[in-house]
């Protein structure tokens, strides 16, 4: 397992810690040329690691024991996109979904849900047999998390995995993305659920 972090150039040093922190490959946005060119490369990159990647970017605030825990899941789910980050405010139209689907899996004690879209780009990982493939099948003129997911549903043909508990948070500070509905984004955007600091796997399960 390997991490990509993309950073934005208004937020380096955080993306450096970050990087170092996790031993992870820092791609950094220089430019400011946009979230989606930066995960693009960010995945360029992990089509050509041997091992499965994770990409995270800069404002991801992962939990501690995030590595190992990371690792669980994704053997839990080899040939699904897993999103580690659940978050609250944004996108407005999927939060009363995301709501009644964690009420579903209280009651049937469920350790995750499906969605059919990666709603954030905060951290994900695709399989690595797919991302070459997913990198092809990207639209050029959505957002750089319903790009991944957008091509997801053509390349792996599979919902997208959301731990109930996320393994990272989200540092909720100003956008530094040019959105291209040009709406601010005021909304509180944390994980709506975290997963507890040293979680034993049988807690994830």
């Amino acid at each position: 397992m390997t991490i990509a972090i993309i950073g934005h150039h208004a937020r380096r040093r955080q993306a450096e810690l970050l990087a170092a922190g996790l031993s992870a490959h820092l791609i950094m946005d220089e430019m400011g040329l946009g979230a989606l060119r930066a995960h693009r490369r960010a995945l360029q990159w992990c089509a050509g690691q041997p091992d499965r990647c994770i990409v995270m970017e800069d404002d991801a605030l992962p939990i501690a024991g995030f590595l190992p825990m990371a690792g669980w899941w994704l053997d839990r789910f080899p040939e699904d996109l897993i999103s580690f980050y659940l978050g609250t405010g944004r996108p407005p139209q999927w939060q009363r979904t995301i709501a009644h689907m964690l009420r579903n899996a209280d009651e049937m004690q469920l350790s995750y849900i499906a969605l059919p879209q990666l709603l954030h780009g905060v951290c994900y990982s695709v399989p690595a047999d797919k991302v070459a493939a997913l990198l092809a099948a990207m639209p050029t003129n959505r957002p750089a998390d319903y790009a991944v997911g957008d091509a997801w549903r053509q390349v792996g043909r599979r919902p997208v995995i959301y731990p109930v508990r996320s393994l990272v948070d989200h540092h909720d500070g100003p956008s530094v993305e040019k959105h291209r509905d040009g709406q601010a984004r005021t909304e509180v955007r944390r994980a709506w659920r975290l997963a507890s600091t040293g979680a034993s796997m049988e807690d994830c399960a």
